[in-house]
This record gives C-alpha cells, sequence and structure tokens, in this order.
C-alpha cells in the first residue's frame, strides 16, 4: 500500500503529539515510585484507557481476528466478554487488597501471604514469560502488520516500534505511558470503528453479513472442538482471564498506581464497559475479511492471521491510512511500553532490590530501570522476526500456549491463599513449581506441538484452555494436602499502607451488576 504525503504527516503528527506529550508529563521522575507508579497519583480515565491499550495490539489486531476469521469464529470473543466479568470482579475484590498493601509487584504480595521464595519464582517465570514470549510477540505482531499493509520490510518494522515504545519508557516510565496510552486507546478503538463499518460497507451492510455468517456467530462450540470448546468456557477460560486481568504485572500496574482505591475501581470498571465492545472492532472485521478474500487467506502456506492487515491493505482509502497505520502502530507501541515497564518493574523491585543490593537508593533503581528496559526491547526485537514459523500455528496460539505454563500455578497461589487463611508457606510456593511441571506434560501427551508427535510421545490432543484447567485443579488439590497436614497456626499479617484513602466508589457495584448483565445478554443473543 502507498502512502500519500497526507498519510505520512498525519503518522508524524499523531506520534510526536504523543511522544512529546507523554515525556513532558514525566519530566519529573525522579524516585522509584515515581518512574514505576506514576507517583501513585492516576486517575480513573487514565487507568481505564490505559488498560485496554496496554491489552489491545496486533495480538488482537492479528492473532484475535485471525481466529475469528478461522475456526474459531465469533467464539474467540470469550476473551473478551469473560474479561469484562473477571474485572469487576477485580475492582471488588482483588484491587483493594492489594492497594491496602501497598505493594509495587504483584510478586511482592506473595512474599507477604507466603514467602520470600514464592516471590522469587514468580518473578523469574513472569521475566521468562515477559521477554520471551509477550513482548516479542507484540512486537512480532506489530512489524507483520506493518509488512503485510504498508510493504514495510519485517525487521525494520519491529525495530521502529521496539524504538519508539523504548524512548517515552526509558525516559518517564509508567506516567510516560499512561499519557501515551491516553492518545493511542482513543485512536485504536476510532480506528476499529472506522475499519468495521467500511468493511460492512464492502459487504453490503449488516444483513448480508450475518446472513454469511450465521454459522460462525455462535458463542458455544462442540466439545470437541480444537480451539474453543464448550468445556473451556466452564473452567478453562477462566483462569488465563483472571491471572491476566488480576495478577499479571504489566495490566495490573496502572491500578496499581491510582491515586486512591474510588480511582482504582472505576478504573477498572471503565475498562471492564469497554472490553463489550472490542470484539465488535476486532472479530467482525476478520470475518469479513474471509467473505472478501477467502482464496488468499486459505491460499497454501498463507494464515488468517494475515485477515484483519489485508482488509485494511484493501479497504482503507488515501488519507485515511495515516490514521489507521498511527492506530495500528500506536496499539502495539502501548502494550510494548506497558510490558516494558512492568518487566523493568519486577526485575528492579523484585530481584535487584531484593535479592541484590537491598540498599539501593532511588537513583540507582531509576537507572536499572531505564538499563533493563532498553536490555528488554533489544532481546524482543531480536526473538520478534523468528515467530513467523508455522510450527507455532499462529501467533494468539503461541501466547496463549505458553501462559499456560504460569498462569494456572500463579492463579492457583492467589486464589488459594486467599480464601484459605491458614494455607501455609509450602502450598504457595509447590503451587508455583507445579503449574510448568504438570502444564509442560500435558503439553507434551496431549498438545498440539509437533515436535513431540514426530518423537512419538503425544496420546491425543486436547485444547490448552483444557489443559490448564487440569493443571489448576491439580495443583488445588496439591495445596489441600498440604494445608490439611500442616495448616498455619495463624493467618499470615498483611501490610497496611498508612494515610490510603480506602473509600471505596459507591457506583462500582451497581455499574458492575450492569456490565455483568450485559455480558450475559450478549451470550444469549449469541447462543
Amino acid at each position: 500500500m502507498q502512502l500519500t504525503w497526507i498519510d505520512v504527516l498525519l503518522f508524524l503528527l499523531f506520534f510526536l503529539v504523543v511522544v512529546g506529550v507523554s515525556m513532558y508529563k514525566s519530566r519529573r521522575e525522579k524516585t522509584g515510585e515515581d518512574f514505576f507508579l506514576a507517583g501513585r497519583g492516576l486517575t480513573w480515565p487514565f487507568i481505564g484507557l490505559s488498560l485496554i491499550a496496554a491489552n489491545i495490539s496486533t495480538e488482537h489486531f492479528v492473532g484475535m481476528a485471525g481466529q475469528g476469521a478461522g475456526a474459531a469464529g465469533l467464539a474467540v470473543a470469550s476473551y473478551e466478554w469473560m474479561a469484562a466479568i473477571c474485572l469487576v470482579i477485580v475492582a471488588l475484590f482483588f484491587l483493594p487488597k492489594f492497594l491496602k498493601s501497598g505493594i509495587y509487584t504483584i510478586p511482592e504480595y506473595l512474599e507477604y501471604r507466603y514467602n520470600a521464595a514464592a516471590r522469587g519464582l514468580m518473578a523469574a517465570y513472569t521475566m521468562v514469560i515477559y521477554v520471551g514470549v509477550t513482548i516479542s510477540a507484540v512486537i512480532y505482531t506489530g512489524g507483520i502488520s506493518l509488512y503485510t499493509i504498508f510493504d514495510l520490510p519485517l525487521n525494520q518494522a519491529v525495530w521502529l516500534i521496539g524504538g519508539i515504545a523504548a524512548l517515552y519508557t526509558i525516559w518517564g516510565g509508567l506516567k510516560a505511558v499512561a499519557w501515551a496510552d491516553l492518545f493511542q486507546g482513543s485512536a485504536l478503538i476510532l480506528g476499529g470503528l472506522i475499519t468495521l463499518i467500511l468493511g460492512l460497507r464492502a459487504v453490503g451492510g449488516v444483513g448480508p453479513f450475518l446472513e454469511a455468517n450465521h454459522q460462525r456467530l455462535h458463542m458455544i462450540l462442540p466439545g470437541d472442538h480444537s480451539v474453543l470448546p464448550w468445556t473451556a468456557l466452564v473452567i478453562g477460560l477462566w483462569i488465563p482471564n483472571f491471572y491476566y486481568w488480576g495478577l499479571n504485572q504489566f495490566i495490573t500496574q496502572r491500578s496499581l498506581a491510582a491515586r486512591d482505591l474510588k480511582q482504582g475501581q472505576m478504573g477498572v470498571i471503565f475498562a471492564a464497559g469497554l472490553k463489550l465492545l472490542i470484539p465488535f472492532i476486532i472479530i467482525l472485521p476478520g470475518m469479513i475479511a474471509l467473505m472478501l478474500y477467502q482464496d488468499r487467506l486459505t491460499a497454501a502456506g498463507a494464515t488468517t492471521d494475515a485477515a484483519y492487515p489485508m482488509l485494511i491493505r484493501n479497504l482503507v482509502t488515501p488519507g485515511l491510512r495515516g490514521f489507521i497505520f498511527a492506530a495500528l502502530a500506536g496499539a502495539v507501541i502501548s502494550s510494548l511500553a506497558s510490558m516494558l515497564n512492568s518487566a523493568s518493574t519486577i526485575f528492579t523491585m523484585d530481584l535487584y532490590k531484593r535479592r541484590w543490593n537491598p540498599r539501593a537508593g532511588d537513583k540507582a533503581i531509576v537507572l536499572t530501570g531505564r538499563l533493563t528496559t532498553a536490555l528488554f526491547v533489544i532481546i524482543g526485537c531480536l526473538i520478534a522476526p523468528r515467530l513467523s514459523s508455522p510450527r507455532f500455528q499462529g501467533i494468539f496460539n503461541y501466547i496463549q500456549e505458553f501462559q499456560g505454563f504460569l498462569s494456572p500455578g500463579v492463579l492457583a497461589a492467589f486464589a488459594f491463599g486467599l480464601i484459605v487463611k491458614r494455607a501455609p508457606e509450602k502450598a504457595g510456593v509447590w503451587a508455583l513449581i507445579l503449574s510448568p511441571v504438570i502444564y509442560g506434560l500435558l503439553l507434551i501427551f496431549f498438545g498440539n506441538v509437533a515436535l513431540f508427535e514426530n518423537w512419538g510421545l503425544k496420546l491425543g490432543e486436547v485444547a490448552f484452555l483444557n489443559r490448564m484447567a487440569v493443571t489448576f485443579l491439580a495443583i488445588i488439590g496439591v495445596m489441600i494436602l498440604i494445608t490439611a497436614r500442616r495448616p498455619l497456626a495463624e493467618p499470615r499479617t498483611m501490610p497496611e499502607r498508612k494515610g490510603f484513602d480506602m473509600r471505596p466508589a459507591p457506583a462500582v457495584k451497581w455499574l458492575g451488576g450492569v456490565i455483568i448483565a450485559l455480558t450475559l445478554i450478549l451470550y444469549v443473543v449469541f447462543w
């Protein structure tokens, strides 16, 4: 696709504003709390839009839209609509406990609840997943989008995206990220709506679209479906959703930076409401792309990951291309910046300061955060081009599959520790040790990895969400046995932040109820 001078001008102006404003607003970040938690002063609009901007990336525009055009159809919207319910629960139950304790990171909470070993294990796992999977995957999907739409060479696209994100993240930390998210979150939602409208116009309107896709507009799929069987909705899908929205550092970091509990809760509820809209601006365009370009998407060697970029390449007119280009690039840059900031936060606070240099001052902490941000983006840019290999079976599958090593154990440790007050230290530690072991064995014997099939180790194929559910339930069983044998004599005393306003937002409960009701209505409509 050729860009006109107006497209290039719009793109450059957008990022000049985003980078300029974010760097200006974060120019006085001196302490660790300033750099990693924006001085703990974020209000609800920043928190809500930043949560969505951190979450929605080309992982969605490429991977989720590709699943919508592929085997899953609209059913992949469960990731978004169930996330809305999870966010309501996070706002009501998880967030008050985290804000009350005054933690910097989610692994830090595990030390208070269990011990330092639990904190160290989660920090180490998270670093590996962030750098090896999520950061590199987001860079790759951004690069492949720019390559598909604008013919920008993949390696150049990868380093362009990484460079822009690193620039303002290294400069200003979370405050810079939050200000950038305010622009980029709004742009990606508007850009998605424009693409949806253009796509519906191309297929003749809403009526022809519904008629052509009536078999694909179902949320409940057969139990033997390879991607999203209905059994996964019972337990499996809740695990990555609760882990992602309640316990995943790069998402929760902006809510940990809330000015008070009221602002934090309203920000999370705002994000929950926006999640209900996401399938309409991401998954439906993927299905439209299949209607328009089925031959190209199903050709030998092609994958449905190209559905959304192909739609933009062929439908967006000159003048709008620059804005769509900026919205897509902004989506990936926003998510990448959030991941880089959170990965550097965990490295600095959970590993560097906690274990290697406990006496580190603010200057050393901020410098370490900036240096590790730069290192992580370089590693991610080096890994990203390798993710185009067909053995990963699409980038969305790659991300979700590898998250399975971590999310069941982390969710089990947190949920069991919150509910069972006398769960001992060993219960939390063993939850984190067993998670990659159990999931790894299930992947070998029941996964879809061709390497293990070639070795003759596969016994069958089970959807990864069901493997997550089995891992989670097995870990809970082990934690029950450990607790029954040696429970704590007294529940652990959690730290309490002094002077922090813990008054809840009065509207949170009824707004949360409305969001849950709307989610259930959507499931009934698209049953």
